[in-house]
């Protein structure tokens, strides 16, 4: 009995690997590059009505964090406190996001271990 390859197999396994690892590689470089890219890119979300600002770069570091003289009271320490962490999480929220879906973007939805 002899066996059948899918369409487009007949040609040699050997040119189908070579193939699909240049297509992998340079799908690997697209990636490495949006990943720079989104790397420097900055984020930046509020809380508090806009009492709290932080602005996260794509690599996940906190570049600035402005706060309202307004909301300063040093009665209330704790509340200013959880303005910072509401909008420093949300700024970091919005950068992963975005790489998320530019990375799903780039590869399609494929989801290799060790790719990225």
């Amino acid at each position: 009995m002899k066996a059948r390859l899918p369409k487009g197999y007949s040609n040699g396994g050997n040119t189908n690997i070579q193939q699909l690892a240049r297509q992998a590689q340079k799908m690997q470089e697209e990636m490495d590059a949006a990943s720079k890219e989104l790397d420097e890119k900055e984020y930046s979300a509020a809380a508090g009505g806009g009492a709290v600002k932080a602005v996260v770069k794509g690599s996940l570091e906190i570049k600035s964090i402005e706060i309202s003289k307004d909301v300063v009271d040093p009665e209330d320490i704790d509340m200013l406190s959880d303005l910072v962490i509401a909008a420093v999480n949300e700024a970091i929220r919005n950068a992963r996001d975005e790489k998320a879906e530019t990375m799903d973007k780039i590869s399609g939805g494929l989801n290799v271990p060790g790719l990225f």
